[in-house]
């Protein structure tokens, strides 16, 4: 069979199983398993299913991912996500859509902390809505902000998906943080911008919020600063060339610890859970990394990453188009897949692709992972609009139509990106 059609249908059926509800993990190494025996053996077969999860589960370059993980749940459980909304409430509550501005803020401070955008819509959802609710704050507005605000964790380091893109593409994990601090930037102050003008125009969405003294602002930072001198720490750290992405992950856990410890809100319980919540994620996390790469292995016996690779070199067409081409691929993707099942199913191939066009594989990153984090608010399966439907119970048509303005500005950021990449490189090459 021709290497590009056997591709095709062996993606064709890892869909059909996902959406017969087999776990990603497994459906790819099913398909993968049963490529390898089709065009090879069983003994091909067993030789990988051997040696892959071992060699992609003890990968040095994954360390950082449940040493970060760690440090987010000890934020969790130390109650920064209430600090932070109180803190960015306070701040910003006196503009047009304040509350939901603030909220954004706060949203993509406790997913940068915690790694995690769906634990950060999830408990935001709690925290913040029912102030909006008080405040006449339009139900789409609110929910909309939620979930937007928690996707800006795929830029703002220490990003779990920017990791998983490094240990794929063979590039530096230090060089993707930094690189992801501006875009990370310039997203929340579109995220910001949105918001305010939507509201200045029509004041009913986000009606004014109460007014609080300097005193009062200064004194909500306090209970957000232990963590945010550790997040400089860390970042600075890295920055400088201090420290490699796992010890900064080991400094910041033990340090998110600590601060817990201090404010008296981490009891063996809380640490637990911690650790606990730790393990199922990395465990999820690691089964995608596993069966992904069966299925990427099968990939290459079949012969479909080399001709693949070779169609798109041998085009006729400005590099450009082929990018315009993969970020149309990765928003429809993001409709349908779980953004680490995007990651991992296209950069083993993507990567090497990319890099003979021309294109600098930090930036790609940057770019890429950001296309990919549109699938946790993209309707018709964006996780994080369900999550926040489900705390707040508004009607998800309601955040389907409030979220496609965020899903907009997320691609004028990734525009900005491309027609301007050194926003993505400049830090990078600084440090080095």
């Amino acid at each position: 069979m021709d290497p590009m059609i056997a591709g095709i249908l062996a993606l064709i059926i890892f869909f059909v199983l996902v959406f017969k509800s087999v776990p990603i993990g497994i459906a790819f190494a099913i398909v993968g398993t049963l490529c390898i025996v089709v065009f090879r053996s069983w003994d091909s077969a067993l030789y990988i299913m051997a040696s892959q999860p071992y060699e992609w589960a003890s990968a040095r370059m994954l360390l950082p991912v449940p040493l970060f993980m760690l440090m987010g749940y000890f934020a969790f459980y130390s109650g920064i996500s209430k600090e932070l909304y109180e803190a960015a409430h306070r701040w910003f509550g006196r503009l047009s859509g304040g509350i939901a501005m603030g909220t954004t803020l706060a949203s993509a401070g406790f997913a940068a902390c915690c790694g995690a955008p769906m634990a950060s819509a999830a408990t935001m959802g709690s925290i913040a809505y029912p102030e909006m609710e008080r405040l006449k704050y339009d139900q789409g507005i609110s929910t909309a902000s939620i979930a937007a605000g928690g996707t800006i964790s795929a830029l703002i380091p220490p990003s779990i998906p920017l990791i998983l893109y490094g240990m794929l593409s063979g590039t530096s994990v230090r060089d993707l943080f930094l690189a992801g601090i501006i875009p990370g930037i310039l997203l929340s102050s579109l995220f910001l911008l949105l918001i305010y003008v939507w509201c200045k125009v029509n004041p009913q969405l986000g009606p004014i919020g109460p007014t609080y003294s300097m005193k009062d602002k200064m004194v909500s930072l306090v209970g957000v600063l232990p963590m945010l001198l550790l997040f400089v720490l860390v970042i600075g750290g890295l920055y400088g060339g201090y420290f490699v992405p796992s010890e900064a992950g080991a400094i910041g856990a033990l340090g998110a610890f600590l601060i817990g410890i201090g404010k008296r809100k981490l009891p063996v319980a809380n640490v637990i859970a911690a650790a606990k919540e730790t393990g199922r994620v990395v465990s999820m996390v690691a089964m995608i990394i596993v069966g992904s790469q069966i299925f990427n292995a099968a990939l290459g016996v079949m012969g479909f990453s080399r001709q693949f690779s070779n169609w798109i070199e041998a085009l006729d067409v400005s590099p450009y188009v082929v990018l315009l081409f993969v970020i149309i691929a990765y928003i429809v993707m993001g409709m349908v897949l779980d953004v680490m099942a995007i990651i991992m199913l296209t950069i083993p191939t993507l990567a090497p692709i990319m890099e003979a066009l021309g294109f600098d594989l930090v930036w790609f990153g940057v770019v890429i992972i950001t296309l990919a984090m549109l699938g946790f608010i993209t309707p018709p399966i964006g996780v994080n609009l369900f999550i926040v439907q489900g705390v707040t119970g508004v009607d998800v048509e309601l955040i389907y139509k409030k979220i496609l303005p965020f899903v907009v500005m997320t691609l004028i950021c990734v525009g900005i990106m491309v027609a301007f990449p050194e926003l993505v490189t400049f830090l990078p090459e600084m440090a080095r």
